[in-house]
């Protein structure tokens, strides 16, 4: 059969009559076994013509499109390519979950969870308001600031239901004194459409990013840090608004940069006493791996800086890196119905955890956090405490 006719952004190929059946791909996939399917064995599916019955499994909606099969491939084809081609074809209306109804809502509201613009601009007035109170005097959310340093998107799941979490980014910021601001509309930092294999939708939610760096005329933009979301921006950057952007004056950059940044020219100061446990990192697959498979700068190194700056005791998790295997969160899957195979998936990073006997484990989206500490931890009874890179640094801070 033809290969499937996809614009790439990488050299690595979608040509699925390259496969050698070799089994690079299974071994090491983490969803390798569920719903009785693997990498290799969908991927011989489609050449065969069963698009159909792969198209109305659940194998390519618990694969997490992490990467780890194409890191192995030797023929260098792009298996989440393919995977997330397959989910395409899914209708709308049948896609797993809640997904589809988030895209629907973030291109109706400007978030995925239609959360209304009175109540978004209460809450981070009042978020604001106590957190002068608790630790940063003067201290408020600043929205629509023109001309600002940094623009931050923030997560409808946290305005929703983890509003405090929201705290951390603010505090780092207030500690730097450097501009920064939130939009009061189309705020939203998730791209579900990504998660749903919607490109015009992706697009869409891509632009609107761009629409409020440019209408701020803010001088960088922070990538979201949900792996999923970060990479659908970079995608669309890269495609479509690169250029747009450069004449604007606007640069992206990701949460590493900005922390790094304020680490190196002492704009903030970090006491790393405070986190003297044993700790490990887990490399979120879309801000290492995926990078790399698309010749993009990958986030290995900066983040074990970051971390070494505010602990005492770092141990690495083996496999680490590109070859890392993925928590079982990512492309949807955190917020998708499979649950049970969710779970099954997160083995391999629960027995990765567990080897390196740390105490705290480190991450940088937040997918990759909710999964390890809110699922793994409980069910695979890990002794951990899991934290956003960010929380590591905004509890390390000394103000």
């Amino acid at each position: 059969m033809e290969a499937i006719e996809l614009e790439k952004l990488s050299i690595v190929n979608y040509d699925a009559n390259l496969c050698l059946t070799c089994s690079s791909c299974v071994n090491g996939c983490p969803a390798a076994g569920i719903d009785g399917l693997d990498p290799r064995k969908a991927i011989r599916m489609y050449v065969l013509g069963l698009e159909e019955e792969l198209v109305n499994s659940k194998w390519p909606w618990i694969c997490t499109l992490c990467g780890r099969c194409a890191y192995a491939c030797p023929m260098n084809i792009d298996l989440p390519g393919i995977f997330k081609y397959i989910r395409s074809l899914r209708p709308r209306e049948k896609v797993p979950g809640v997904l589809h109804k988030g895209v629907i809502n973030v291109l109706e509201t400007g978030n995925n969870l239609r959360i209304p613009k009175d109540d978004y601009l209460m809450l981070m007035e009042e978020l604001g308001e106590e957190l002068a109170n608790e630790c940063c005097p003067g201290f408020r959310v600043p929205i629509d600031v023109v001309g600002a340093e940094y623009l931050f998107f923030p997560n409808s799941k946290e305005v929703f239901g983890e509003p405090d979490d929201m705290k951390w980014w603010w505090k780092i910021f207030y500690a730097a004194k450097v501009s920064w601001t939130i939009p009061s509309e189309n705020w939203e930092s998730v791209d579900w459409g990504s998660f749903t294999a919607d490109d015009e939708a992706s697009k869409k939610i891509a632009k609107f990013k761009v629409d409020n760096a440019k209408k701020l005329k803010v001088r960088y933009i922070i990538a979201p840090d949900c792996g999923g979301s970060s990479w659908g921006f970079r995608y669309n950057y890269e495609k479509y608004f690169k250029d747009e952007m450069k004449k604007a004056g606007i640069e992206l950059v990701y949460i590493y940069d900005v922390l790094i940044r304020f680490i190196e020219e002492g704009l903030i100061k970090i006491d790393k006493s405070k986190h003297p446990q044993l700790t490990t990192y887990h490399d979120p697959c879309k801000h290492g791996r995926i990078l790399e498979m698309n010749n993009l700068k990958p986030y290995y190194e900066e983040p074990r800086f970051i971390i070494k700056q505010c602990c005492e005791n770092f141990v690495e998790m083996y496999p680490n890196r590109g070859n890392n295997f993925c928590c079982g969160a990512g492309s949807g899957a955190w917020a998708g119905p499979y649950e049970k195979e969710r779970v099954y998936y997160g083995r391999m990073k629960a027995e990765q955890i567990r080897n390196t006997r740390a105490k705290l484990v480190i991450t940088s989206c937040s997918n990759c956090r909710d999964q390890i500490m809110k699922s793994l931890k409980k069910e695979y009874n890990l002794d951990i405490e899991v934290k956003y890179i960010w929380q590591l640094v905004a509890d390390s801070l000394i103000i």
